[in-house]
């Protein structure tokens, strides 16, 4: 009985997150302008793959990179090539991102206004108020979008993004760009 309980927790998180704004929430944080500043660039003047990372309500820089790929290649190849490292779950695997570059570590509390604080173990499914959200954007013109599978089978074209955006609470903002 666990495992139709967890696929279905597991579809709920990503219909939940697909029921997401189009646009990016408005901001007045510097960092965070200057994080969609730089993102917008990567994507709109990249003949590779873009790739931008937004830490969200994380205490951390946000990344912007345009990897060379003159064919598809595997977003967790484009994400190493920007120096982005990730790790997924001991039960999903890279069927879900739990870590961004260490983040949230796994001696770091998180806090949500509303829900319970936690420390991230990377043993499941992440809280749905607490997760990352993984997004491709299929053009530089395009609106992004949720991505409809994991990054460790995700494969992206030139002239495509992916983005990560560590989402708290109700909404799943997209990436900055």
């Amino acid at each position: 009985m666990r495992s139709p309980l967890i696929s279905l927790l597991l579809v709920g998180v990503f219909a939940l997150s697909g029921c997401a704004a189009a646009t990016p929430a408005t901001t007045t944080d510097p960092t965070a302008a200057a994080t969609a500043e730089a993102s917008a660039e990567a994507g709109a003047d990249c003949a590779g793959v873009g790739v931008v990372v937004d830490f969200g309500t994380l205490d951390a820089e946000g990344a912007s990179e345009c990897v060379d790929a003159a064919s598809a290649i595997a977003a967790t190849a484009a994400l190493d090539e920007a120096g982005v490292t990730t790790e997924g779950s001991v039960e999903w695997g890279d069927a879900i991102v739990c870590r961004v570059n260490d983040r949230p570590g796994p001696d770091e509390t998180v806090e949500v206004a509303g829900e319970a604080s936690f420390v991230e173990s990377c043993q499941s499914m992440p809280p749905a108020y607490a997760y990352w959200a993984l997004w491709v954007k299929p053009s530089a013109e395009a609106e992004w979008e949720y991505a409809q599978e994991g990054l460790g089978t995700l494969e992206l074209e030139p002239g495509q993004t992916v983005g990560l955006v560590y989402t708290t609470g109700t909404e799943t903002p997209t990436p900055a760009g």
